[in-house]
C-alpha cells in the first residue's frame, strides 16, 4: 500500500508499505483523511528527533476495518478519529482522568510497518499518511457517520491540543483576557476555545498580516502583526494596559516564551504549546514573576480523548465549534510535497491529505 516514509533524508511516497496483523487490544483503520501539522515538519527539519524509517502523519480519521477479538470499544465499519495520545486506559493516571500522565505508554515506539521488507516505525502512535494503520483501541475514538472525515481528522491533534489547552489546562473563565501567539492550526483552535469560554479580549498575534481575517473568523477580537521594530508588549498594553490573564505561545520560540511573561498581568499565566528543538532552554527575569505569574507546560491539551473527542464533535454538530473552516485545501497523497510547500509559505490553516476513494 501507499504511504509517506521518512528515511532521515527525504520524505517520499512509497508503494511498498505493509502493516502487520492485529494483536490483542488493537484495531486496524483504513485512513480517509489526514491533516498536515507542523509536528510532521518538525520531524523533517530535526526539531523532533525520531528514528527511521518512519511512516509519517499523526492527525487522521478513517473507518475501522478490523478489530482484535478482545476489543469492545469500537467495531468494524465505525468512523473514528485517531488520537496521538498513547495511553493504556487502565493505570492509576488513566483511571483518574489524566491519560496524558500515563507512563505505561509514554515514550514507547512501535514498528507495525514494513517498507520494502524493512521494519518501519509508527509516528506519534498513529502514522496516518498511509492507506491503513494499526493502533490500540484506546487511540480510535468512534464518531457519528455524518461528520465529514476531512474535517474530523483535525480533531486528533490540532483541535484537541488548542481547545484542550483552554478547557483542560488553563480552564479559562468568563471575561478573562488572553493573547494567542501564532495563528496556525493550534493557535486557531486556542482562539475558538477562548471564544467558547467567553474570554475577552482575545488578542491574536502573527507576523503574517493575512492571518487577521481567519483569526477574527475564529473569535479573535484584536489582531497584532508586529514588525521587526515593533514592541509587542506596547501593542498588547494598548488593548490591556496592565497586561493579560493568559498568553498561549503556539510557535515554539524560546524568545517568545520569554516575551510572553512580559505580557502578563498580576496572576497571569503563560501556557506553552509550541515545541522548540529538543534540549532548548528558555530564560526569564525572575523578579518579574513574583506577582503570582506562572509558566505552564501543556501536553496534548491535557486531553481526555474518550471524553473530549465526542465533546468536540457535539460542539461542531451544534454549530458552536468550527472544523470545516480549518481546512484550507485538500490534496491527494501524491500531492504531499505541494501541501508541504504551501504550509511553509504560510498559506494553510490546515492542509488535508485525502486517502482512498
Amino acid at each position: 500500500m501507499k504511504g509517506i516514509v521518512w528515511d532521515g533524508e527525504t520524505a517520499a511516497l512509497r508503494d511498498d508499505v505493509e502493516v502487520r496483523d492485529l494483536r490483542p487490544g488493537e484495531v486496524r483503520v483504513r485512513l480517509a483523511a489526514a491533516g498536515l501539522c507542523h509536528s510532521d515538519v518538525s520531524v523533517l527539519d530535526g526539531t523532533i528527533m525520531f528514528p527511521t524509517p518512519v511512516v509519517l502523519g499523526h492527525e487522521g480519521a478513517g473507518v475501522v476495518e478490523a478489530v482484535a477479538d478482545d476489543v469492545t470499544s469500537t467495531k468494524v465499519g465505525d468512523h473514528v478519529v485517531l488520537t496521538t495520545l498513547g495511553n493504556c486506559g487502565t493505570c492509576a493516571a488513566c483511571a483518574r482522568g489524566k491519560p496524558t500522565f500515563c507512563r505505561t505508554s509514554l515514550g514507547k515506539l512501535s514498528r507495525p510497518f514494513t517498507v520494502g521488507g524493512e521494519k518501519a516505525f509508527q509516528f506519534a502512535n498513529t502514522s496516518v499518511f498511509v492507506e491503513s494503520t494499526v493502533v490500540p483501541a484506546t487511540s480510535a475514538i468512534p464518531i457519528p457517520d455524518d461528520v465529514p472525515l476531512t474535517s474530523a481528522c483535525l480533531i486528533g491533534c490540532g483541535v484537541l491540543t488548542g481547545v484542550g489547552a483552554v478547557f483542560n489546562r488553563a480552564r479559562v473563565t468568563h471575561g478573562e483576557s488572553a493573547v494567542v501567539i501564532g495563528v496556525g492550526g493550534i493557535g486557531l483552535n486556542v482562539i475558538q476555545g477562548l471564544a467558547l469560554s467567553d474570554s475577552l479580549p482575545i488578542i491574536a498575534v502573527d507576523t503574517n498580516p493575512a492571518k487577521e481575517s481567519v483569526a477574527r473568523q475564529f473569535g479573535a477580537t484584536h489582531f497584532v502583526c508586529p514588525g521587526p521594530e515593533d514592541d509587542l508588549v506596547e501593542a498588547v498594553r494598548e488593548v490591556r494596559p496592565h497586561g493579560v490573564d493568559w498568553v498561549f505561545e503556539c510557535v515554539g520560540s524560546t524568545a517568545l516564551i520569554r516575551l510572553s511573561t512580559d505580557l502578563l498581568d498580576f496572576g497571569g499565566s503563560v501556557v506553552m504549546l509550541g515545541v522548540p528543538r529538543m534540549g532548548t532552554e528558555a530564560s526569564f527575569v525572575v523578579n518579574t514573576m513574583y506577582n503570582d505569574k506562572s509558566l505552564m507546560g501543556c501536553r496534548y491539551g491535557s486531553a481526555r480523548p474518550a471524553h473530549d473527542v465526542p465533546l468536540v464533535v457535539e460542539l461542531y454538530r451544534a454549530g458552536r465549534l468550527q472544523l470545516d473552516e480549518l481546512v484550507t485545501a485538500t490534496y491527494p497523497i501524491e500531492g504531499f510535497d505541494d501541501a508541504l510547500s504551501e504550509l511553509h509559505e504560510g498559506r494553510l490553516a490546515r492542509g488535508v491529505v485525502v486517502l482512498g476513494d
